[in-house]
């Protein structure tokens, strides 16, 4: 790799948005390494501890108790700002995760609920208790200690420089019906799916994108791995933990994915059916009167096929009539938002699932994992 361009982009983002903070590099997260250090990670208390009170006249008093409050301000203020940034290590176990397929959605490097959850899915998988928080012990598991480069380059090619995006993709199903393909909008968008990568995180490690040319390196997570070569005997769509996890002989798990299972409004199926057929890049029929109605189209449609299509990359049809598992256009709000009662994953999740699948494969709908 080379390190010079490394950090002139580094210095870029440094200069861009005004901080050492976003200087998130390649080595940062190759290097990266877990240790239990608790104080580091403790959460500031109201109050004054007993050691920082000081005797004597209650002016002194005051002007240490608003001592404490304007520091304890300047600290939650900072908490606050880290909260919305990259982490090398969480960016490193993402990575680690998702080579054994447990998914956690978008590689992003943020301390968030996909992310604890795949931790505790791996942690039940390897026998380590339960918890969704990293430790020693599941760090170790993870092959964090000897592991190789999580970043790496990736050379464009002259298709990669060539590929032309529409500006936008229009929330109206009838207009989308129009479009010739319903593709990426950005070459953020189309290299962070490529590699399992938020934009975000795509974006800090690789300023100034668009202006690329055919033989330019970008820095992107290395995600290859091998699908497990085992039978698959079972899916579970857990209900209460938005999971969806894979079985294999004597109850293995052999891989979990986040995943929006339903809503309220429009619940997904109950008990158990059998998966029918698989479709990969899919066009969606827009049927009001079987599903639901998008705005004001009340009339069957046909929307061409591309990443961001309403099902995404792939389209799995249970046995039960009109529902599936599928891939979105908006694999950030996996997890966290609503679908319309079928199972929604990142598209490169659905693919991976789809690749493991086949017709006759039993697909429960449970609250609980075991239930």
């Amino acid at each position: 790799m080379d390190t010079s361009r490394l950090s002139v982009w580094s210095l870029a983002i440094f200069l861009a948005l005004g901080g050492p903070v976003l200087a998130l590099t390649a080595e940062a997260i190759n290097t990266a390494s877990f240790t239990a250090d608790a104080a580091k990670n403790a959460p500031v208390r109201d109050g004054l501890a007993a050691g920082d009170r000081k005797p004597g006249r209650d002016a002194g008093r005051r002007e240490d108790a608003k001592s404490h409050r304007d520091a304890r301000s300047h600290r939650d203020t900072k908490s606050r700002k880290d909260a919305g940034k990259p982490q090398a290590l969480i960016v490193k176990v993402q990575v680690l995760l998702a080579r054994r397929s447990i998914s956690p959605g978008e590689i992003d490097g943020m301390d968030g609920e996909n992310y604890h959850k795949a931790i505790a899915q791996f942690r039940r998988q390897n026998s380590l208790g339960e918890g969704d928080q990293l430790d020693e012990q599941t760090w170790t598991a993870l092959g964090g200690p000897t592991a190789g480069d999580i970043v790496t380059d990736y050379q464009l090619t002259k298709k990669d420089t060539s590929a032309r995006f529409p500006r936008s993709i229009p929330r109206d199903y009838a207009k989308q019906a129009k479009m010739k393909k319903l593709d990426y909008t950005s070459p953020e968008e189309m290299f962070a799916e490529r590699f399992h990568m938020s934009k975000g995180l795509l974006q800090v490690l690789n300023p100034g994108l668009k202006t690329r040319k055919p033989g330019d390196r970008i820095l992107v997570v290395s995600i290859a791995h091998g699908k497990p070569n085992v039978k698959v005997e079972r899916v579970e769509a857990v209900k209460a933990t938005g999971m969806l996890v894979v079985y294999g002989a004597n109850d293995a798990i052999l891989a979990s994915y986040p995943a929006t299972i339903g809503s309220a409004d429009t619940p997904s199926p109950e008990g158990e059916h059998t998966v029918r057929r698989i479709v990969f890049n899919p066009p969606y029929y827009y049927d009001p009167e079987k599903n639901f109605q998008q705005g004001r189209n009340k009339k069957k449609l046909v929307l061409p096929s591309g990443p961001n299509n309403p099902v995404g990359a792939v389209w799995i049809a249970l046995s039960k009539e009109t529902f599936g598992i599928h891939g979105t256009p908006e694999p950030a709000q996996v997890s966290k938002s609503s679908s319309h009662g079928c199972v929604r994953l990142t598209n490169w999740d659905a693919m991976e699932l789809a690749d493991m699948l086949k017709p006759g494969v039993k697909v429960r709908f449970v609250e609980q994992t075991g239930s």
